[in-house]
């Protein structure tokens, strides 16, 4: 089954045209590839009411399945993306930004640094991914098999076969 995407990124700078978005991008070419309609994409800055407000009208309005964030899981103060996503879900899925820290510890001792959170608002399911391209894009091919059963099993009216051998 295809599946709505959108593609958020949080910047500062990058929300005031000072700096060019690499990650947003990068990840929603990764969605296309992986069979995902993106069908919205939007850059805005590091503010918290912001966030959780874009968050909120991707599940809430325009019912979008899967939201992928890129940008805000650092340890900058103005780092929050993590802080609104789980303000606006209703469950959290913490596998995802485990899975994901592990894959990134594999390529630098550093990865253990993503605050990356995930869960899901109705329908729908938010990811959090680093604001670096490279890490953007490493996480999000860590964990792009596993999101779509989940997807399977958040979009039924039962549960989908969660003893189906792993593609």
């Amino acid at each position: 089954m295809a599946y709505t995407a959108a593609v958020i990124t949080v910047s500062d700078k990058g929300s005031r045209g000072e700096r060019v978005d690499t990650s947003g991008p990068a990840v929603a070419a990764i969605l296309k590839e992986n069979g995902y309609d993106v069908q919205y994409t939007s850059i805005i800055p590091d503010e918290k009411a912001e966030i959780e407000n874009e968050l909120i009208a991707c599940c809430d309005e325009r019912k979008i399945t899967l939201i992928v964030t890129t940008g805000g899981t650092g340890f900058s103060p103005r780092d929050i993306t993590p802080e609104a996503t789980l303000a606006v879900v209703e469950r959290e899925t913490r596998g995802i930004p485990e899975a994901m820290r592990a894959a990134s510890m594999q390529v630098t001792p550093r990865g253990c640094l993503s605050r990356s959170a995930a869960g899901i608002r109705g329908r729908s399911l938010i990811v959090n991914l680093p604001g670096s391209e490279k890490a953007a894009k490493e996480n999000i091919l860590s964990v792009i098999g596993a999101i779509g059963h989940g997807l399977d099993m958040l979009c039924s009216e039962g549960s989908a076969d969660c003893a189906a051998p792993v593609k």
